[in-house]
């Protein structure tokens, strides 16, 4: 196992930097749901502006689908047979792909 991935192989946990990274890049998309909201409170907001922000905001969080899901295959899907659950995890990846945007 490499020195980036010293957690035991038994531990299906999302790594720390992937908590992190996705903990940052939520409360980015927190802010950006607020200032939304914000806009909505205006009656004169305009249509375009709304729907760039939602964007912006769907962007966010498909990265943080993308970034937790690439580390479950890394960490979790690759390993499998070593822990003798391929069937298992194969079953749970394919539940996890219906979550893809």
């Amino acid at each position: 196992m490499t020195e980036a991935h010293t957690h035991d192989i038994n531990c299906l946990h999302l790594d720390d930097a992937t908590r992190q990274d996705a903990a940052l890049r939520l409360k980015s998309a927190k802010g950006h749901l607020e200032g939304i909201l914000r806009m909505l409170e205006d009656p004169e907001v305009y249509c375009v502006d709304v729907l760039k922000q939602v964007k912006a905001v769907q962007g966010a969080l498909a990265k943080v689908n993308d970034k937790v899901l690439r580390s479950h295959i890394r960490d979790h899907v690759t390993t499998a047979s070593e822990r003798g659950d391929t069937e298992a995890i194969v079953n749970e990846l394919m539940e996890a792909l219906k979550y893809q945007f």
